[in-house]
């Protein structure tokens, strides 16, 4: 197959390596930026193009991996459709009604459209859902998470100011509450917004809400707390804590661990979880990510979607929840 990756950021390099770590060697990229093209060239040898028109005439790709800030995403998958094109989409926050258009239209016309739920690719995650659906914990009663890092170290090497994040509509934490929910809602079903707070705490140069708290109930009367926020650090952080009728369960990214115990075993049973291989100026290993795209492209090649686990109308779900949590902190005094 033939990739053409559009937007060279940090996430569009990242989606290169991927393919060719797959062992795609026909990759191409399209940004409007040359600096990130020349940079792309030089660190992964593809054939980089300025012109989303010229790449699509030229380069004949089977498929496209959209990697702009989320504000484009809808745009560039809209062209990929009407060209019967396989799309790969980083996670959206934005435009939730275009989402749902282009996923009813795809699924007419028998097009992939294959949005971003890289969590569930990531070996805490899929452990947690292993043990919960086995049972270990017995009924889940409620779970409390939160997850955070410092705003600008997600792009040490630029400012803020110059990062979609900071745009109040994609903003760093905003994008983040659908981000994670898509793996919790995996696990534990589709939530109820019950009460959000919101705020800015902090004094970065971003007019953004740098934390949301957030509370709801899953199915089975399953009570869950969630916060998400830009603010820690020096050490980034990530904590799950579930209660079950017959024990609990942590996942804990200081402790690069799923661990529970119960009834049976009061002693806590370890899963040590392993570091994976860290690109320089990444935080997140490359495992996870890799894992997505071959899911991507199994489903292309093969033609059988379900091998991909996400899809447009589970993006629009996550993203009316996100909705309703904001309206409910909007009308909290």
């Amino acid at each position: 197959m033939r990739f053409l990756v559009v937007g060279l950021g940090s996430m569009g390099k990242r989606r290169v390596r991927n393919l060719q770590a797959l062992g795609h060697g026909a990759v191409a990229g399209f940004d409007l930026r040359g600096d990130r093209l020349e940079e792309a060239v030089a660190k992964y040898g593809i054939t980089p193009f300025n012109d989303l028109r010229g790449a699509l005439e030229a380069f004949h790709p089977d498929a496209l991996v959209i990697s702009t800030s989320p504000r484009h995403h809808m745009d560039y998958a809209e062209a990929a459709a009407e060209r019967g094109l396989p799309c790969f989409i980083e996670a959206s926050v934005v435009e939730a009604e275009r989402i749902l258009a282009l996923h009813r239209r795809c699924t007419e016309t028998g097009v992939l459209m294959a949005p971003s739920c890289t969590m569930r690719h990531f070996p805490g995650p899929r452990k947690v859902g292993e043990l919960i659906r086995a049972g270990a914990i017995g009924k889940v009663l409620n779970f409390n998470y939160q997850t955070g890092q410092w705003l600008p170290d997600w792009h040490p090497w630029e400012d803020i100011r110059e990062f979609y994040v900071t745009d109040r509509a994609t903003g760093g934490c905003r994008e983040i509450v659908p981000f994670e929910l898509t793996w919790l809602n995996d696990i534990f079903g589709e939530p109820e917004p019950l009460a959000c707070a919101k705020a800015k705490l902090s004094d970065m140069p971003a007019d953004i809400d740098d934390l949301y708290h957030c509370l709801l109930r899953y199915p089975g009367n399953v009570l869950a707390s969630m916060t998400v926020e830009v603010l820690s650090r020096p050490v980034a952080c990530r904590e799950l804590r579930v209660i079950g009728s017959a024990g609990e369960l942590v996942f804990s990214a200081d402790e690069n661990c799923v661990r529970y115990a119960n009834l049976d075993h009061p002693d806590w049973i370890r899963f040590d979880l392993g570091g994976g291989t860290v690109e320089t100026g990444y935080i997140n290993p490359e495992e996870p990510y890799i894992a997505e795209m071959a899911d991507f492209v199994a489903a292309a090649q093969s033609g059988d979607f379900s091998r991909y686990p996400n899809t447009l109308a589970d993006d629009y779900a996550v993203l009316q929840t996100l909705y309703r949590l904001e309206a409910l902190a909007e009308s909290t005094p």
